[in-house]
């Protein structure tokens, strides 16, 4: 079995494969892929994908656009101008009612829009910043709304934690709901 990253320095040339490019040989499905990892090798992943994308570009003239879920939480909450009341909402409130009181701020619908206004000249997606976005979204409420948006560009989830094909278990702790 390859180690993370073994696995990643073979990304390169797979997401530089033209079959992959076009999402050919997936049976009409979704071009979309889960990068699982131990949550423990975050720095590294977080590394080694801006490697990638800079090889993409650089070497194979592929343009990858990444999303970090948390940097466009925090754009979505300075915008809001709510950003800077987070914590004292969170020492008064505590952690649970914090997420409760914040949900209407936390519509998968501002990722998605932010994704969709960026993926028109767009060669592959990566979905980044998925363990530090958690609990205010979940990853698989992005992918499901992003079926009509990127239906033919590849995207490629880094997950920290354990994807078996059926469900995703974040940190290898937290079950998310189905994502197929």
């Amino acid at each position: 079995m390859l180690s993370t990253t073994e696995k990643l320095n073979l990304m390169v040339e797979r997401l530089s494969d033209k079959s992959f490019l076009k999402s050919e040989k997936l049976s009409n499905e979704l071009p979309f892929y889960i990068f699982d990892y131990k949550p423990e090798e975050e720095l590294v992943v977080r590394y080694k994908t801006k490697q990638i994308i800079d090889e993409l570009k650089i070497n194979k003239n592929i343009k990858v656009a990444e999303f970090n879920l948390y940097q466009i939480l925090i754009e979505h909450l300075e915008k809001k101008k709510v950003l800077d009341k987070v914590p004292n909402m969170e020492l008064e409130q505590g952690f649970e009612n914090l997420i409760e009181n914040m949900a209407p701020l936390l519509n998968p619908k501002i990722y998605i829009d932010q994704i969709k206004e960026s993926v028109a000249k767009v060669d592959i997606i990566f979905l980044t910043g998925v363990g530090s976005v958690w609990p205010f979204l979940r990853s698989h409420s992005v992918l499901n709304n992003l079926h009509p948006i990127v239906d033919n560009i590849p995207l490629v989830m880094f997950y920290p934690g354990k994807w078996d094909k059926t469900s995703l278990n974040l940190f290898n702790k937290f079950k998310d709901d189905n994502y197929y």
